[in-house]
């Protein structure tokens, strides 16, 4: 846009918000000093835009809106656009009737593939025509829209996206990883109540601003109306205009991207705060919607990806129409304007900007012209919500972050025998634990269903005595602790939970090497290991009763046992006549299995407590074992005790 400096610097300072939580920097910090090259597994938080059928929804609903006039010419410019692919580019400018396992690629696709799917519109244009990775996701994107039509729960919903991310992963391999360290795909928030629209636009528009979604689109768009004008008004060949065709409507069309995504509530409701804050409150006003007025005065109730409604598809799609229109008329020529001193738009190729490298709006100018017809469609966008301040929207907390935090749990065992070579006798212990831990939360990194969290924990379990008794005779004193076949028993416990990639620790042996080596192959294996591994079986799974997962390797607990004074004691039998008594030390080791979590975690801005139920087994390793009683008596033969167990677990956080 014009070459002008923001003359309110404190206005120029408020929108320069906080970077967006899915930047790859926000989690290469861990705390955890021995897990400090775990710090970029995970770094992304991907959560863009619409999701790619909402976002080919809306283009085709725009396309289909068209006048008779407006669409036979958008169809004339494909035609001529798609020259040379016709076997990989539809007949017709849009495919309504596109299926599963689609061969080729129709204009609506485009809008969604640009910003989520790549970079730029040289990167898009290239995908399109030349990656065959695309019809895959193509394909996968026509899956979810079928599974989201079909699902009539919120555990189908979240079940149908997790299904898509895991495919989408495996089919675009950069597709959790290609986030920048921007806001791109969101509105800036107003600093003030008053701010007025030339203030906002200044803000977004200027040279230095950060990205932003309508920056990105202001960009793009002119870009694509400055080529089409030369598609015009300039002597080319054919071959020449076809290629400066096709590069108009692919810069057209990763424009649209950012301009639909400006209509999604969770990209109106601000971006300002930490990680974790930014995309719980993105993800809440996605689902929970938001009451928006655009600012040429029209009210709408708006919700966002994932759960796009008709009217949210048909409220961005009036302005997707627009901006086509203005397109068609640049390449009419209708629309004049001046394109010679633009270096950008002079060459047959699409725009090369890369938004998830670049973190500022780059200079250019803008004529009078090329304002007006950018400020026709900005100005039918949302108001976004305040900033950080007196009149704010509510936050809301996703489970992304480091944190310190207080687990309390209820076990109940049952066990297998006892540690003497004759106790076979089956029992049950029960117990309560309480610890400390320290790790970072990467729940639902990729989705809900994700599950990257990592931390170490460190406290104290007290067990009761066994129901089992250490021998089968009849003898009165069996009612004592002392006569159970495992007395009660206190600890020092331990715990560490890790995701892993294919095998438990493989992360904690690869994370070291990789991370001098290749850092994005680190990255990439964690996303896929937070979102249930390369063999997605540890994925969260929602149903209409909570959260089930399986988490085998991705946990160890350690108890150590009679570590502490008095020592621990026990009587073993040695035969059917004679009894010793022994001083022993137990380590048990624990391992979840399945987990369950009946309620949706609460949340406030700095902590969120939630109650999980966990199906474990494990297994208790005797040792250091000495004769108390007959002083004399040989050490007997301990043998280890296995069991399996349940724990209702308390956890609590606090967020940094």
């Amino acid at each position: 846009m014009k070459r002008l400096d923001i003359k309110n610097q404190s206005l120029k300072q408020e929108f320069f918000v906080a970077r967006f939580y899915k930047s790859p920097e926000f989690l290469k910090k861990t705390a955890c000093c021995c897990l400090v090259f775990l710090a970029v597994l995970f770094g992304s938080g991907d959560t863009y835009g619409w999701l790619f059928p909402e976002h080919r929804q809306i283009a085709l609903l725009a396309i289909q809106n068209l006048s008779p006039e407006y669409r036979a010419m958008l169809d004339k410019l494909w035609a001529e656009a798609s020259m040379g692919y016709t076997n990989r580019l539809t007949a017709s400018v849009i495919d309504p009737q596109q299926g599963l396992k689609p061969q080729k690629l129709d204009y609506a696709t485009w809008t969604a593939i640009g910003g989520d799917h790549s970079c730029s519109p040289e990167m898009m244009l290239n995908t399109v025509l030349h990656a065959d990775w695309i019809l895959k996701v193509a394909d996968v994107a026509e899956q979810l829209k079928i599974d989201l039509a079909k699902a009539k729960t919120r555990d189908q919903q979240i079940n149908a996206i997790r299904n898509s991310d895991i495919k989408l992963q495996r089919a675009d391999q950069e597709y959790a990883t290609r986030a920048g360290s921007n806001n791109v795909h969101f509105l800036l928030a107003r600093p003030k109540v008053d701010t007025k629209l030339h203030e906002y636009l200044l803000a977004c528009l200027s040279p230095g601003s950060p990205l932003n979604a309508l920056g990105a689109y202001s960009w793009f768009h002119m870009s694509a109306l400055l080529k089409a004008s030369r598609y015009a008004n300039e002597h080319l060949s054919p071959e020449e205009k076809s290629a400066l065709l096709l590069s108009a409507l692919a810069d057209e069309a990763f424009a649209l991207h950012f301009l639909e995504d400006s209509f999604s509530a969770g990209h109106i409701a601000g971006t300002w705060g930490n990680a974790s804050v930014r995309k719980g409150t993105h993800d809440y006003y996605n689902e929970k919607g938001l009451e928006v007025i655009t600012w040429d005065g029209k009210k709408k109730i708006v919700k966002g990806d994932a759960y796009m409604r008709n009217e949210d598809a048909e409220f961005a799609a009036a302005n997707v129409g627009l901006s086509l229109e203005q397109l068609i008329d640049a390449a009419n020529g209708k629309l004049s304007l001046n394109y010679k001193n633009d270096l950008v738009s002079s060459k047959n190729v699409p725009d090369t900007l890369n938004v998830c490298k670049n973190n500022v709006l780059p200079a250019r100018h803008a004529d009078t012209v090329i304002k007006t017809t950018l400020l026709a469609i900005l100005t039918k966008t949302p108001v976004p919500a305040l900033a950080s301040g007196l009149g704010e929207l509510p936050r809301f907390r996703s489970e992304v972050g480091a944190f310190i935090g207080i687990s309390t749990s209820l076990n109940s065992s049952a066990v297998f025998g006892g540690y003497g070579e004759n106790q076979k006798e089956a029992g049950a212990i029960g117990g309560l634990e309480a610890s400390i831990r320290f790790g970072l939360g990467l729940d639902g990194v990729l989705d809900e269903s994700g599950d990257g969290l990592v931390f170490i924990q460190a406290g104290w379990k007290q067990n009761s005595s066994s129901t089992s008794r250490f021998t089968n005779s009849n003898v009165e004193s069996q009612t004592n602790s002392i006569t159970a076949a495992i007395p009660g028993q206190s600890a020092y416990s331990f715990r560490l939970r890790l995701p892993f990639w294919l095998i438990p620790g493989d992360l904690l042996i690869a994370g070291p090497f990789l991370y001098f080596l290749s850092p994005q192959t680190l990255t990439k294996m964690a996303v896929i290991a937070g979102n249930g591994g390369l063999i997605p079986w540890q994925s969260g799974i929602a149903s209409p009763i909570g959260r089930f997962q399986f988490v085998l390797g991705r946990e160890i607990g350690v108890s150590l046992y009679g570590q502490g004074t008095p020592v621990q004691s026990i009587l073993i039998p040695v035969d059917p006549k004679n009894t010793v008594l022994i001083s022993y030390k137990t380590t048990q080791l624990d391992f979840p299995i399945l987990e369950y979590m009946p309620f949706q975690r609460s949340f406030s801005q700095v902590q969120s407590s939630s109650m999980i139920v966990q199906f474990t087994g494990g297994i208790s390793i005797p040792h250091g074992a000495s004769v108390i009683s007959p002083v004399n008596a040989a050490i007997p033969q301990l043998k280890n005790v296995y069991q399996v167990g349940v724990r209702i677990i308390f956890d609590w956080r606090h967020y940094f």
